[in-house]
């Protein structure tokens, strides 16, 4: 009995962990859109990995939505838009390979599954923050941009995707292993 309420305060500890370290790079990035962004929703999301390096699927989903509901209201209120694709694909990305893992889902199944939920986030990122136009849309270079938008965000960030997916795969292996040092 002892050791099953230590586990879930383990849990507990862990989630809240990995929810407040969440939070503190997603503000991070919000206050620097160029640069720190795409760094926020990466830290962010690889503190979102701490549960579930032992196998915490609850914790995580929880420490998920206490991320994005306490990002939203320590500072990202006026500009809720750059944590869509937070919310959206990297937040629950973690959760998804490690239910990849635990159901043993095909790996390539699963990628071409990952990568269209990662290709829709990024049109919806393209529609939220260029309002479906990029530049000036008079200009050739631009329209061919808009025009063709789809296809980029199709080939382009599949590919990118691929590298992605598998650079998580690893963060996650670390964390593990970092985790198993906590408490053996």
């Amino acid at each position: 009995m002892s050791k099953k309420r230590d586990s879930k305060s383990f849990e507990i500890a862990l989630s809240a962990i990995s929810c407040a370290l969440a939070v503190i790079f997603l503000l991070m990035g919000t206050l620097n859109h160029f640069l720190f962004l795409a760094s926020g929703y990466i830290l962010a999301q690889i503190s979102l990995m701490i549960p579930l390096s032992k196998q915490f699927y609850a914790g995580d989903a929880l420490a998920y939505i206490g991320t994005c509901i306490l990002a939203v209201l320590q500072g990202a209120m006026g500009e809720v838009w750059l944590l869509v694709p937070f919310v959206m694909f990297f937040g629950l990305h973690p959760l998804a390979n490690a239910l990849q893992l635990r159901f043993k889902i095909n790996k390539w199944i699963a990628y071409i599954i990952k990568a269209l939920w990662f290709d829709f986030s990024l049109w919806v990122m393209y529609v939220l923050v260029f309002g479906s136009s990029i530049g000036d849309p008079s200009l050739p270079v631009y329209q061919a941009i808009n025009d063709y938008i789809l296809l980029f965000i199709f080939i382009g960030g599949s590919a990118i995707f691929f590298l992605y997916d598998y650079a998580m795969f690893k963060c996650q292996m670390l964390v593990n292993e970092f985790v198993h040092r906590i408490k053996k």
